[in-house]
C-alpha cells in the first residue's frame, strides 16, 4: 500500500500544471479506493516550495499591471489571475496533507477532497483561457498565497486559521462581484465556472473552520479570540471588507466572529 504523504508530496512537487492536475486526480482516486495509507509517519516532509512552471513570472502585487475587462487582454488576464489562485490552492491542499501528520483521518479526507476540487477548477479555467486564445503562464502573477504557506508551515492551527479562513475566505467575498462582471461582459462560460468555484470554496473554508476549532480544542484555546489574535499578528489588525456574510456563515464563521471582523474593518477605514 502506498503512503498518502508521499503521494501528496509527488503532487505538490509536480512542475507542469497539467501533470499536477493529472496526478491529483489519480491520488484522489487512490484515496477513495483505499490504496493510500496513513501509516507512514516517517515519510519525509515536503520541500518548502511547490513545483512550479517557469512561467508565470512571480512579481509583487504592486508590479502587476491594471488591465480593464473591456479589452481582450484584460479579459484573459482576469481569468489567468483566478487560474493562478486555483493552482496555488492545489498546492496548498496537498501541503496541508503531507506537512501535518498525526491528525484524524477525516482531516486528510477533507484536504484530499479539496485538492481534487481545486484541480478541477484550475482545469476548467485553463481550458477557458485557451478558448480565449491565451494560456496559463502568459501573464505575470504574485505569490501571496504561498507566502502565507511559508509563514504557517510549522503549525497546522495557524495554517487552518490564516489560509482557508482568511485568504481563501476572501474569495467568498469577491467572487460574486467578479462573476457579475464576467456575465455583464458576455462571458457566460466564465461566470458559470465561478459559480462552481464559489460553491466549492464554501466547503473548503468550512474545512478550515472545522480543523481550526479542532486544533484549538486540543490545545485548550478559545477559537474566536485565537483567530482574531492571529489576524492582528499577521494582517496589521484588520481584514478588508465588505464580507459575504451568507457564504461566510455557511463556511463556519460565527455571528460574533463576523461582527468583530466588521467592527475592525470599520475602525480601519476611519
Amino acid at each position: 500500500m502506498q503512503s498518502l504523504f508521499e503521494t501528496a508530496a509527488c503532487c505538490l512537487a509536480a512542475v507542469d500544471p497539467d501533470e499536477k492536475v493529472r496526478l491529483t486526480a489519480e491520488a484522489v482516486a487512490g484515496w477513495r479506493a483505499g490504496v493510500l495509507a496513513l501509516d507512514a509517519p516517517l515519510a519525509p516532509l515536503p520541500a518548502s516550495e511547490p513545483g512550479r512552471p517557469e512561467r508565470p513570472r512571480l512579481v509583487t502585487p504592486r508590479d502587476l499591471p491594471v488591465r480593464g475587462l473591456g479589452t481582450v487582454e484584460g479579459h484573459a488576464a482576469l481569468i489567468h489571475a483566478i487560474a493562478h489562485i486555483e493552482l496555488n490552492a492545489i498546492n496548498l491542499a496537498w501541503d496541508a496533507v503531507c506537512r501535518f501528520r498525526g491528525l484524524p483521518a477525516a482531516y486528510y479526507e477533507d484536504w484530499v477532497t479539496v485538492a481534487g476540487e481545486e484541480a478541477r477548477h484550475f482545469g476548467m479555467l485553463r481550458d477557458h483561457l485557451r478558448g480565449l486564445h491565451s494560456d496559463y503562464g502568459v501573464f505575470d502573477a504574485h505569490d501571496g498565497l504561498w507566502q502565507m504557506a511559508r509563514q504557517t508551515a510549522a503549525d497546522p492551527l495557524e495554517r487552518m486559521a490564516l489560509v482557508p479562513r482568511v485568504l481563501e475566505a476572501r474569495g467568498l467575498d469577491v467572487t460574486p462581484g467578479i462573476r457579475s462582471r464576467l456575465q455583464a461582459h458576455g462571458d457566460t462560460r466564465g461566470a458559470g465556472i465561478l459559480d462552481v468555484i464559489l460553491r466549492d470554496e464554501v466547503g473548503h473554508v468550512a474545512a478550515g473552520s472545522r480543523w481550526f476549532r479542532h486544533l484549538c480544542g486540543e490545545r485548550g484555546l478559545s477559537p474566536e479570540p485565537t483567530f482574531h489574535a492571529l489576524i492582528r499578528r499577521h494582517f496589521a489588525g484588520a481584514l478588508k471588507g465588505p464580507f459575504n456574510l451568507p457564504a461566510r456563515r455557511a463556511a463556519g464563521f460565527t455571528e460574533t466572529e463576523l461582527q468583530a471582523l466588521a467592527e475592525a474593518d470599520q475602525s480601519r477605514r476611519q
